[in-house]
């Protein structure tokens, strides 16, 4: 079994938007933008990160912003809710503030003890915030949103799949532990994790297959501390069966890929190097960052690019 991962590292997702998808997260939800660089295989797409102060691990929600994306089709075989961690008692400040800002989809519920707040982004992403006892982790301080209010990294996510037996192997697997099962969904826990470690496993074994597009998770990613941890948990799934990517360079985190059986993108990424690597704390994400490799290209890049305004 894996012991190194820790819960998750960041969640990806695509839009059709740049300056909608920042207005939303920076300004709604009140992240904060702790990068702005270019997709590695696209560089005339954006790479759009948002977090806490630090981008800590567990705190990254990103996108990819494509100009006259198809929207994208819910199904089997992809991510369904995003999890966000609030302090408890605050469920009414963000059901209040989140109707004044004409966020769509607003909708109380309760599972696994925990009440939460399920609403969409702005391509129809689906998104909820839950109340979470013993969360110690510090939120963004952003304009109306003090620190006793913001929201504290992720909780988790739900993975919506038509088998879901094999899913919760690989999780078990991964370090996980199954906790508790309601209707058709099933809770799966890091003991000890970062605070982003619940996985709820939907069987959907009879929905069509999600196609991407606006509004689909790309990828959802778990965290491991170091490469030398990343290679091991590589080692193990490849020992498993899996067919895993060469360890990629991603700039702020080492990365490595696989595809799950229930048709999830999987990555698992390193905490270093960190988004304050090319710059300082107090300014991240206020500059366009390119890879090295695109450098040279900056200008027509930046030609390319939608502009941003904060």
């Amino acid at each position: 079994m894996i012991t190194q991962i820790k819960g998750l590292h960041h969640v990806t997702s695509m839009a059709g938007h740049a300056q909608q998808n920042s207005d939303f997260f920076t300004k709604k939800l009140g992240l904060r933008r702790v990068k702005k660089t270019v997709n590695f295989d696209a560089p005339d797409v954006y790479h759009l990160y948002y977090g806490d102060e630090f981008g800590t691990p567990g705190s990254v929600m990103t996108y990819f912003p494509f100009p006259n994306i198809a929207q994208g089709r819910q199904g089997a075989g992809e991510v369904g809710d995003t999890y966000f961690s609030v302090p408890r008692g605050t469920m009414n400040f963000w059901k209040d503030r989140l109707m004044a800002q004409g966020v769509r989809g607003l909708g109380e519920s309760e599972i696994f003890g925990e009440r939460r707040l399920r609403f969409d982004g702005p391509d129809r992403d689906s998104f909820s915030l839950i109340e979470t006892d013993g969360d110690n982790r510090t939120g963004w301080q952003h304009g109306e949103i003090s620190s006793s209010e913001a929201i504290q990294g992720f909780r988790g996510a739900s993975l919506r799949v038509k088998d879901a037996a094999a899913t919760g192997e690989l999780l078990r697997f991964m370090g996980y532990e199954q906790v508790d099962t309601q209707g058709n969904h099933t809770r799966f826990a890091i003991p000890g994790g970062n605070g982003a470690d619940v996985i709820d496993v939907e069987a959907v074994p009879g929905a069509s297959d999600a196609r991407q597009g606006a509004g689909s998770v790309h990828h959802i990613a778990f965290a491991v501390e170091d490469r030398a941890a990343q290679l091991e948990v590589r080692k193990a799934l490849m020992d498993t069966g899996y067919q895993v990517t060469p360890v990629i360079d991603r700039d702020y985190f080492w990365a490595i890929y696989f595809r799950t059986p229930g048709g999830v993108l999987f990555e698992v990424a390193t905490n270093e190097p960190g988004f304050d690597r090319d710059e300082d704390i107090a300014h991240l994400g206020e500059s366009l960052k390119l890879p090295t490799r695109y450098e040279q290209h900056r200008q027509q890049i930046e030609q390319l690019l939608e502009p941003i305004t904060d």
